[in-house]
């Protein structure tokens, strides 16, 4: 049975027991997973992905760090201490050095990633926010600040990841991570998604890195779902 560590499965599910539940099924064939608020933030969230991570796998921290500088670095700090292999903070310039110091104070193996537009945000959501760039420009902008405060990488929807490997590469950056959600397989449901691809244009794009959830998790066999993403990238590298 085909793995791929660059298959990222979303575990938003409602209840610590049925993430459990959801990687049971899921092993033998997803190594990572993202483990987003509404699971960090019941009792025994933290507990449960310092579980996956002593079981072997890859774990994605999904906090989406946003404070003032100090503020992020000591959770930036707590975090990579407690146990975490990727871990997320919003591309604001303060935020993002905060965070660079405290997973440095850390010593691991911590690796963070910038969130540079959320793939629900559609130009007109920008506009109505007051940005004055459209998700392009904005992406752009960020991606150049994230390399320039030394994160590892950014999220990004699919269809932005083809320039920022492009400015990466030009940064001298090419191991710099994309991680891409928005990732819906052929004919599924977009969801609150906007800015979306297929798991295999998100790689051919330049994407290091799909974050998939419902069409995994909400899937009548998420084990076959799961298999069919991974079938689609196999052989596809950078």
């Amino acid at each position: 049975m085909l793995t791929d560590s660059r298959l990222i499965v979303g575990l938003d599910l409602p209840s610590l027991d049925a993430a459990r539940a959801m990687v049971e099924r899921l092993e033998g064939t997803v190594t990572s997973y993202k483990i987003g608020l509404t699971l960090l933030a019941r009792p025994g969230g933290v507990a449960f992905a310092h579980e996956l991570k002593a079981a072997g796998k890859m774990v994605f921290q999904d906090w989406k760090l946003h404070d003032i500088g100090a503020q992020v670095e000591g959770a930036a700090r707590a975090v990579a201490e407690g146990g975490c292999d990727l871990l997320t903070v919003h591309a604001e310039p303060q935020v993002m050095k905060g965070a660079v110091k405290g997973r440095d104070a850390a010593g691991t193996g911590t690796k963070l990633l910038a969130v540079t537009v959320m793939t629900s945000l559609s130009d007109a959501d920008l506009a109505d926010i007051g940005y004055g760039y459209t998700a392009s420009d904005l992406v752009e902008r960020r991606v150049r600040q994230a390399l320039e405060c030394g994160v590892d990488g950014v999220v990004s929807s699919p269809l932005e990841a083809g320039r920022v490997r492009e400015i990466a590469i030009e940064a001298g950056r090419p191991d710099f991570l994309i991680v891409t959600p928005g990732v819906r397989p052929e004919g599924a449901d977009k969801g609150d998604q906007q800015r979306v691809a297929t798991p295999r244009a998100a790689i051919e794009a330049g994407a290091t890195h799909l974050v998939v959830a419902r069409p995994v998790v909400g899937a009548d066999n998420p084990l076959r779902a799961a298999s069919a993403i991974i079938e689609s990238i196999d052989g596809l590298r950078l």
